[in-house]
């Protein structure tokens, strides 16, 4: 019996690799990858340190895959998101964010 899988990558932004796969029944994460032209297409992709996860969630590279699973292969972040939440915030200042950008005529700041 064989499974269809896909296998997608971003190798930056606007930029998505993805690739159909027909493997055998209980092919792991890592064969599927290993299966795929994802190393031919990008040879400097680390996949020893590039986290996999299975339909958005994390997923370990010996995890057993199932009829139209979407392996994902993730790049590592840049910046971490609550710093760049915080600097978006320093930019933007107190006004034009979260409680304070829609006020009434004449209300009070965060009403």
């Amino acid at each position: 019996m064989t499974i269809t899988v896909s296998i997608v990558y971003s190798p930056g932004p606007r930029q998505v690799f993805e690739e159909q796969l027909v493997l055998d029944d209980g092919a792991t994460a890592r064969q599927a990858v290993m299966a795929s032209r994802l190393l031919a297409a990008f040879p400097a992709l680390d996949l020893g340190h590039a986290p996999v996860g299975v339909w958005g969630r994390k997923a370990a590279a010996s995890q057993v895959l199932r009829d139209r699973d979407r392996i994902e292969i993730y790049r590592p972040l840049q910046v971490d998101p609550k710093v760049a939440r915080r600097e978006r915030f320093r930019k933007q200042g107190a006004r034009s964010t979260g409680l304070f950008a829609r006020q009434r005529a004449g209300g009070k700041a965060g009403y």
